[in-house]
This record gives C-alpha cells, structure tokens and sequence, in this order.
C-alpha cells in the first residue's frame, strides 16, 4: 500500500511493488496515483513477455544449407552453389525469406524459363526447394509453405546426349598415350562416372578376384556407397600394366603441373583434346557410359544386366541410358510383305471364296 512522506518539504505518496524478490518504489503527489502504479505493475508481472518469432535472411539461409550440401558431390555442391548465386541477385539477401511468396518464386521461375530454357527452370527450381524443405526441416520459425513446390514444372525441351559410335570411340583409343589410353579403356568396360575412377585408388583393384569397386555419392543422402564389379580379362591386363609405373595408391594422377601425383579433380579437355586431334565429334567421359550401355543393348544383353552394370537403382534410368534400336529390328520385320502378312484365318478365306464363285457366274 502507498505511505505518505516527506521529500524536498513537500508530502507525497510512496508506492511499493516487490517483484521476483526486488522492490520496486515510485512517488505521487496523489495517493489514487500511486495505488493505480502499483496495480499497473503488478498487473504487468501476470502478462507472459511477447513471444518473438526467430527470422531468418535470404543469406543466412542460403549459408546454412550450402554448409549443409558439403558433403554432396562436387558438381551436385556446385551445381546449388550457383542456383544460390542467381537467387540472391534476384532478392534482397538480408530480407527475410518469411516475405517470400508463391508469385515471387513464379515470376523468378519464369524469367529463367523466358531467358534460358524449361530445362533450366526446372532445375532451379528443384534446387531451391530443396534448400526450402532443408530450411522447414532445421530453422527454426521458417516459412512452412514451399513456394518452388507451388510451381509447376515448365515444358522442357531436352536435347539427347550425343554418344558416339564405336568407330569413333576406337579412333580417339588409337591415338591416345599412357595414361589416357588407360583411362579410356577402363571409362568403357566399366561404364564408370568420372568422379568414381578420379577418386579410384589401388586398393579398389583386386586383380585375385578380377574385380574393381568402384564408389559414387550419387545417392540422395549423399553417402559414399562402393559395388564391386568383375574385370574383363583386357581390362585386368592394361590395369595390370599401368600398376608397374604407379607412384602412390592413386590410380589415375595428375601427369604434371603444381598437382602432379594428386588425384584429378578435374580433367579438363579429356577427352575431347583427343577427339580433336583424331579427328571426330567431341563427345566428354559421361558419352562413354551411354556408349556402354548401347554397346551392351545392341548386342541383347538383358536390361535387368545393363541395370546391374550401369548401378542404377531404378530400371527407368538404365532404359534412358540404351541407346541405338538394332535390337528390335527383327520383330520390325513382321510389318513387310503388305496384303500377305500375317497368317490367312478362316473368316478371310470364306470372303475369297465367296469373290471367287462371284466372278465365275460374272464370267458365265
């Protein structure tokens, strides 16, 4: 309750309030002031504090979730790298993303759509609502509608990889030295990613078994996952061969340069320089893998069999790869003879008989 005093000559009313153990005093000239103060104050104390909602900026969130992606391989980590990059010139990087609508993210879809093409859009797209759900999964008071996913998927074009024939392949074999000849021949019998036989290392080589483990990232959580494949008896014999000069338990080093001995990282001009020199269209390491599973189709080896040698998990993915259609030219060959193919049944003999006996009496 408010006490009266004196202060400075004059009387004025004390007020009181003791809060989580601290007092707490304010003077009034009037006492109905000073009740009212220590009514407002303890008031006060029943209201739980106002609740703040953590927000998060455009780049923080872009940080976090390329912090997140490390472990991605590198193109994958680049690849939502420099989605980032386009992304945040086209925002604010220290807004909040909470501002971020579903009109936003069509109208930065489209422009990419409009610019570049569908297939690019697409990809955008998949990216950054990638790192949406990351976000809705691990930061906390993030935005819990994904507004890439409200997007539709725009009409895409894509051009088919060009895989080159084998003559073409063997061209560019022929006039290749040491290591790359090495390089191209095992890209072929063990239709490898790039990353899988830069990162190959001697231990992965088992000439006992006549086998080599090859190991990819290419999984959705981003895990290394090694199979183990059987060698042809050429690939066991130029792999043996090329063991004799090795000069670490890489595979396949860098021949020169500030990393010669390291393991690639990138093997730029490989093989294309070669394609060059020898004369045919360009074509990179990955047409060599499509050419495999050509090679194998064109010759009937069962898809459930490229699938294995390919190591895809889904058969759609292996069927994408085949390409080349020999295989079906046999069944084709049903369609030739026009009017006689295909095996006379008895409806369409009774028919010509009736025509026959028709065109006697016609006669007659």
């Amino acid at each position: 309750m408010p006490y009266k005093l004196k202060k400075n000559g004059k009387s004025v009313w004390m007020a009181q309030v003791k809060i989580h153990g601290k007092k707490y005093r304010k003077h009034f000239i009037r006492k109905e002031d000073a009740k009212k103060w220590e009514v407002e104050q303890k008031e006060l104390v029943k209201i739980p504090p106002e609740t703040t909602t953590p927000t998060t900026s455009f780049l923080k969130w872009a940080t976090l979730y390329l912090d997140h992606s490390v472990k991605y391989s590198t193109k994958t980590y680049s690849e939502k790298r420099t989605a980032f990059k386009r992304f945040l010139k086209a925002v604010n990087p220290t807004a909040e993303v909470s501002t971020y609508s579903k009109m936003d993210a069509l109208k930065y879809l489209q422009r990419i759509y409009e610019d570049r093409t569908g297939y690019a859009a697409n990809k955008e797209r998949k990216n950054l609502a990638a790192a949406w759900n990351f976000g809705i999964k691990f930061i906390e008071g993030f935005p819990a509608l994904n507004p890439f996913l409200s997007v539709p998927r725009f009409p895409e074009v894509r051009q088919q990889r060009y895989v080159p024939p084998q003559k073409d392949f063997w061209k560019v074999h022929s006039i290749a030295e040491g290591q790359d000849k090495v390089l191209l021949l095992t890209f072929l019998h063990t239709a490898a990613r790039r990353g899988e036989l830069y990162r190959l290392q001697w231990r992965d080589v088992d000439f006992g078994g006549k086998r080599i483990r090859l190991g990819t990232k290419k999984r959705q959580d981003g895990s290394m996952e090694y199979e183990w494949l059987p060698m042809t008896d050429e690939l066991f014999n130029i792999l043996l061969a090329h063991k004799q000069e090795a000069v670490n338990e890489w595979v396949f080093t860098q021949p020169s340069g500030r990393r010669q001995g390291k393991p690639y990282v990138d093997n730029r001009g490989f093989p294309q320089k070669l394609c060059e020199k020898a004369g045919v269209p360009s074509f990179g390491c990955h047409a060599i893998r499509h050419l495999t599973a050509s090679i194998l189709a064109n010759n009937n080896v069962p898809m459930i069999a490229i699938q294995q040698i390919l190591r895809h998990k889904k058969l759609a993915t292996t069927e994408r790869y085949v390409r080349g259609m020999e295989p079906i030219r046999p069944h084709l060959k049903i369609l030739e003879g026009g009017l006689n193919t295909g095996p006379t049944s008895g409806p369409t003999n009774q028919i010509d008989e009736r025509t026959k006996k028709k065109d006697l009496k016609l006669i007659a």
